[in-house]
């Protein structure tokens, strides 16, 4: 029979947190905000390949070198690109949730399923923003994938937070709104929940999601009903 997980795990880059505010700071700096996605998209890149080849770097370090390549490309490019580069990041400690987030998260909670997060960034900025939105007390534990030393999809980043909630991984749901990364949560064991905000189509290639629903409120009805 299939179960309410006890724990669900989300991700934060995207998931919980709303990255559009840092085009903005791309404007701010003299490059095209579309940019943005292609930076994000780039900075994952790096991470995944460092990763696969049995390496790591912080998020932060990541992220600053693929910046710092954008930034210096061009004739239309003038200023410290230093500067830049940090006036970009520091939009991460700005961010806040998306509009779906807070009810999906307290209808879990208040049902008794305990909440942690899971990023490839760093958990002090998860607290940040939780904070911000009046949820850090809701979730129990904030984890980073800096223990492990491995990003997420690897199945060493699922270990870990298994590990810390102290259960079965069968127990433990993944919400992303990243397909890669419900595909490495449910090849780790976990439940795949998939947050489809933008209603496009679920890769053919990947594992298909057990549970999927438009906004985190939606799934959160979701993963109750299961």
């Amino acid at each position: 029979m299939v179960q309410v997980p006890q724990v669900v795990v989300f991700d934060v880059n995207e998931t919980l947190s709303d990255l559009a505010p840092l085009r903005k700071r791309f404007e701010e700096v003299g490059a095209p905000a579309h940019l943005m996605p292609t930076w994000f998209a780039g900075v994952l890149r790096d991470g995944f390949g460092l990763t696969a080849a049995g390496a790591y770097a912080d998020f932060a370090d990541v992220a600053a070198d693929v910046l710092r390549d954008m930034l210096s490309v061009g004739d239309d490019r003038s200023g410290d690109v230093e500067a830049a580069v940090h006036h970009v990041l520091d939009g991460f400690g700005q961010l806040r949730c998306h509009p779906d987030v807070a009810a999906g998260m307290r209808r879990l909670y208040e049902v008794g399923v305990r909440l942690f997060t899971l990023t490839n960034g760093a958990a002090a900025l998860t607290e940040g923003l939780l904070e911000r939105e009046g949820l850090l007390e809701l979730v129990e534990r904030r984890l980073d994938v800096s223990r492990p030393r491995a990003w997420k999809p690897s199945p060493a980043a699922y270990r870990y937070a298994v590990n810390e909630a102290g259960v079965k991984a069968e127990e433990v749901a993944l919400v992303a709104m990243h397909p890669w990364d419900v595909d490495g949560a449910q090849r780790a064991g976990l439940i795949g929940a998939w947050v489809n905000r933008g209603g496009g189509p679920y890769p053919g290639s990947m594992v298909a999601p057990q549970v999927q629903a438009p906004s985190l409120e939606a799934l959160a009805a979701a993963l109750l009903q299961r």
